[in-house]
């Protein structure tokens, strides 16, 4: 390349980084609840599912089996959720966390189990002696979707929250209706008929959890608040992964990953529709915590269970040039994820917690 050529491309690069800085960003933080990194990087888990069956079954003929195994984990996990790998990961995204790479993605906090993991990805770092259990009580530190909502000067409806576990409504606000939150079962106003059907169907479908919805619930309500108020702040926080798990149906945790993975497509096929989300939106998709390794204790987690502080991170961002796995790093932080959010919104994350964990790079 020659000097003009390096020049004109070096000019190019600076007058695109520069309308990226000022063009109003966005961010949606998705989350799945208790997602191991043996599913996530691997796919089925032949030996958990096998330990299901009684002598007479054979695992060939499940059909959980004949829909999702194959002979290597990237077949498997392609299988498990398509669009993720095949197009998320592969042309707009990266992922951290699998140590077969010399990836590794852990908590900060000792706990290891959802409402410490939670806190740490919205406040940026652990807080182990205040946030040490489950219960619905709130959150006493700003988390990172009230600082961009106010650094960025955001009403109610444009940063908000949709969860399927109701305690959420304690987790994600130290302050009590500053954002849009729904959490759990609760009744949704739109002025679309379908969600008001869905909202009231809801009702009629509970899940086997007294304190939570179901995803499907869960994902339609935050997509018709995307369509209709367009906010720059959104969390999606998804359960069933987690609840399945401790139900012990392996089955069903498979079958949630698949419908997951259909609602990124669904997401990430909207955004790329709509000229203000499009080029301008950063996605970072991650867990609360992780699960024991082996059929002996892959229904559980928690301090004493060894894996249950393995968690992955993935990036899908305009900002972020790195695609596919991600291998022979230092770790990361869960608790990074708050200050990734903020320099995404170009804000600094330094104003909303010094000590916090800094950025992914």
């Amino acid at each position: 390349m020659n000097r003009l050529a390096l020049t004109i491309a070096l000019l190019a690069a600076w007058l695109a980084a520069a309308v990226f800085a000022q063009s109003p960003q966005a961010v949606i933080l998705i989350t799945l609840d208790g997602a191991r990194i043996e599913e996530v990087f691997g796919g089925l888990d032949r030996e958990i599912l096998k330990s299901q069956l009684n002598d007479r079954q054979r695992i060939e003929d499940q059909p959980v089996y004949k829909r999702f195994w194959a002979d290597t984990p990237e077949a498997r996990r392609q299988k498990l959720m398509p669009f993720f790998w095949g197009t998320l990961m592969r042309e707009a995204g990266s992922i951290a966390g699998n140590p077969a790479r010399g990836s590794r993605v852990h908590l900060s906090n000792g706990h290891w189990f959802s409402y410490p993991g939670y806190s740490e990805i919205l406040v940026g770092r652990a807080h182990d002696d205040t946030i040490k259990s489950n219960d619905a009580v709130r959150n006493p530190y700003t988390t990172v979707l009230e600082f961009l909502q106010k650094d960025a000067g955001l009403s109610k409806t444009q940063a908000g929250a949709f969860a399927s576990w109701e305690v959420f409504n304690q987790i994600v606000e130290h302050r009590d209706g500053a954002m849009t939150v729904s959490a759990g079962q609760e009744a949704i106003d739109s002025p679309d008929p379908e969600i008001r059907k869905l909202s009231a169907l809801q009702f009629e479908t509970p899940t086997p959890w007294d304190s939570m919805r179901h995803d499907a619930y869960t994902f339609r309500f935050a997509m018709d608040h995307l369509a209709r108020y367009k906010p720059r702040v959104l969390y999606l926080a998804l359960g069933e992964t987690d609840d399945w798990a401790h139900d012990g149906r392996y089955e069903r945790v498979l079958e949630t990953y698949a419908r997951t993975d259909d609602y990124l497509k669904q997401l990430w096929t909207w955004l790329q529709s709509q000229p203000e989300y499009r080029g301008r939106t950063h996605l970072l998709i991650t867990t609360d915590h992780g699960r024991g390794h082996t059929i002996k204790d892959w229904k559980d987690h928690g301090k004493d269970v060894v894996g249950a502080s393995e968690t992955w991170m993935a990036f899908a961002s305009p900002s972020m040039s790195r695609r596919g796995e991600w291998s022979s790093h230092p770790p990361v932080v869960t608790a990074q994820a708050a200050a990734t959010l903020i320099k995404w919104m170009g804000g600094d994350w330094k104003k909303f917690d010094p000590d916090a964990a800094p950025p992914v790079q």
